[in-house]
C-alpha cells in the first residue's frame, strides 16, 4: 500500500475530494491491514460500474483505496443530505459524486446523473442494496434495480466487488475505527448482461440483471470470508 502511494491517480479528483483522499490514505496504510484481489478486472479507462456489498460506514474509504490502486478515481451514489453537511458537502461536490434524493420524486434524477458520468468515461461505485445489509452474518440482501437499469440502458460493464472486515473496522454505532483490522476487497470478472441488452427494461428483465449482479457479489464474498492473512496482490 505504501509503495503504491506515488502511483495513485490524481487527475479528476477535484480539490476537496483530493484533500480528503490525501488525509485518509496514510491512515488506511498505517492502520488497516488491506488485502486486495482482482484489480486486473477493473478497466483502467472508460466507463465502468463497480457494484459492491455494503457493511459499514468504512466501506467508502476502503473501496476508494481499492479503486485508486486499480488506477481509477471513483464517483459514488450517495444520499443528497451529505451535500448539505459542513465540509463533507465540499468533498461531495468536488468529487462529482451523484446525489440521491431517497423517497422523493427526484430520486430518478440520480440515474440521469449516473448516465452522464458514465458517458464521460467515469468509474461509478454503487451499493445495489441501497443500505447496510441487515443480515446478522453479513451476507448481501436483495439488490435494488437501479444499477441494472443504468447498466442495461448505457451498456456499461458491471464489475462485482466484495468487501469483508469493514464491519469489524468500524462497527455500527461507533464513530472511531478500530485499528489494525484485516479488510479484504476483491473484484470479479464483468457480469455478463449482454443477452439482456436491447430488451425492454421490464421488471422481469431488471430483476434478472440484478440477480446476476448480486449473485456475483455473493460468490466473491464467499471466497474472501475464508482468506487467511493480510497482503496485497
Amino acid at each position: 500500500m505504501a509503495a503504491m502511494t506515488a502511483r495513485l491517480p490524481r487527475r479528476g479528483r477535484g480539490f476537496w475530494y483530493s484533500v480528503a483522499i490525501d488525509l485518509l490514505w496514510p491512515l488506511v496504510v498505517l492502520f488497516v491491514r488491506m488485502r486486495m484481489g482482482g484489480r486486473a478486472n477493473i478497466p483502467r479507462r472508460g466507463p465502468v460500474l463497480l457494484a459492491s456489498n455494503h457493511l459499514s460506514f468504512a466501506d467508502p474509504v476502503t473501496l476508494t483505496a481499492f479503486a485508486l490502486v486499480s488506477g481509477r478515481v471513483p464517483r459514488y451514489f450517495a444520499k443528497a443530505s451529505l451535500w448539505r453537511a459542513p465540509v463533507l458537502g465540499w468533498v461531495m461536490s468536488s468529487g462529482r459524486h451523484i446525489p440521491v434524493d431517497r423517497g422523493t420524486a427526484r430520486a430518478g434524477h440520480a440515474l440521469d446523473a449516473a448516465r452522464t458520468s458514465l458517458e464521460e468515461g467515469e468509474c461509478v461505485i454503487v451499493y445495489p442494496e441501497g443500505t447496510f445489509t441487515s443480515d446478522p452474518d453479513g451476507w448481501p440482501m436483495r439488490g435494488k434495480n437501479g444499477v441494472a437499469r443504468v447498466a442495461l440502458t448505457t451498456r456499461t460493464p458491471v464489475v462485482p466487488v466484495a468487501q469483508w472486515g469493514t464491519r469489524e473496522l468500524l462497527p455500527p454505532g461507533r464513530f472511531l475505527p478500530r485499528p489494525w483490522r484485516r479488510v479484504s476487497v476483491v473484484a470479479g470478472a464483468e457480469v455478463d448482461l449482454s443477452d439482456l441488452y436491447g430488451l425492454e427494461p421490464t421488471k422481469v428483465v431488471l430483476d434478472e440483471a440484478t440477480a446476476r449482479i448480486m449473485g456475483a457479489i455473493t460468490g466473491l464474498l464467499t471466497g474472501i470470508r475464508e482468506l487467511p492473512g493480510p497482503g496485497t496482490r
